[in-house]
């Protein structure tokens, strides 16, 4: 079984070391796009051919399963995505977690990308999914880009500044971009010292786990965390075979990525 993974960058760290947990024998395709990233300043026309072309760049290597762990490129480019690729190769979006972080209701923080920030896009989530919730939508510029580059002080000045934003007493907070499920510790450690004195910790939404699952279902395959650790992984750079990008290896996800792919040699 080989699933494939797309994004501009890293932000498909977290959805491919899902994928590794729940199938250790699954052979994974990251395909990035260095040469066109950033994506989110993009118009959705021009997002949407990059896509196009690293999605195609992937599927040329016949996997089972593509995952656009991207929400801007799922936003704007998955239904081209479909049109071109499938049923031949089923394409999972990526969708921020707002449904499962409202059920509960109470107070809810959406952190994404000040372009999803208040888009039609999340405001339809938030109105058909929120029901009985109080949502507070927190723009995050520049957390995507630091995280990115895996530059800690740029990642903690922007956490900071979005930490700022968010209410004290919030219960569930939605990481409504794949990029800030790779930072989730330090989110945390900047919300602690604002939490009103009783609370419990904030519950973290991504969709890294989702996505996986969704993925394997629609290959007709089940979780199995206890499979011979046989998968390999294999990365495309703008359609060109290449090494992880050398960030990855700051995160956690990447050095578990980065053990399969030195493996695999």
């Amino acid at each position: 079984m080989k699933i494939a993974l797309m994004d501009s960058g890293i932000g498909l760290l977290a959805a491919a070391a899902a994928v590794r947990r729940l199938r250790p024998d699954a052979d994974l395709l990251l395909s990035n796009d260095p040469d066109g990233m950033p994506w989110g300043p993009r118009t959705p026309e021009d997002l949407t051919g990059r896509a196009l072309a690293v999605a195609r760049a992937a599927a040329a290597h016949r996997p089972d399963a593509l995952i656009v762990a991207c929400n801007t490129a799922t936003v704007h480019a998955l239904p081209a995505l479909r049109a071109a690729l499938e049923p031949a190769l089923p394409v999972i979006g990526t969708v921020p977690a707002i449904k499962p972080a409202a059920a509960d209701g109470g107070k809810v923080a959406i952190w994404a990308t000040p372009a999803t920030t208040g888009s039609p896009y999340q405001r339809d989530l938030i109105r058909d999914f929120a029901k009985g919730a109080q949502v507070t939508e927190v723009p995050c510029p520049g957390l995507a880009d630091a995280v990115e580059h895996a530059d800690p002080r740029a990642i903690d000045r922007a956490v900071a500044a979005a930490a700022a934003l968010t209410p004290p007493d919030v219960r569930a907070l939605v990481l409504g971009c794949t990029h800030y499920e790779l930072v989730e510790e330090r989110i945390l450690e900047a919300l602690a010292p604002r939490r009103r004195p009783g609370l419990p910790p904030v519950d973290f939404y991504g969709s890294a786990e989702a996505v996986a699952a969704q993925a394997l279902r629609r290959v007709g395959a089940g979780p199995a965390p206890g499979a011979a650790p046989t998968g390999t992984l294999s990365v495309l750079l703008s359609g060109r075979p290449g090494p992880l990008p050398v960030a990855a290896l700051d995160y956690p996800a990447g050095r578990l990525l980065a053990a399969a792919q030195t493996a695999s040699r």
